[in-house]
């Protein structure tokens, strides 16, 4: 027991890729939330096209 706790004070105290992580994980968050943002804008403009065209 004492073995893992001793490990775990290790990650918590060396933090030298902690950072490259996290900005890791904001850049996947902020390229998930681009692609269904462009996933829903892409879907409506569509849609919004075609109804236009139809009543011309």
């Amino acid at each position: 027991m004492s073995h893992l706790l001793n490990a775990a004070r290790r990650l918590v105290v060396r933090e030298e890729g902690a950072t490259m992580v996290e900005y890791g994980l904001m850049v996947a968050l902020i390229a998930v939330v681009c692609v269904g943002a462009v996933t829903l804008i892409g879907g409506n403009l569509s849609g919004m096209f075609t109804t236009m065209a139809g009543n011309f």
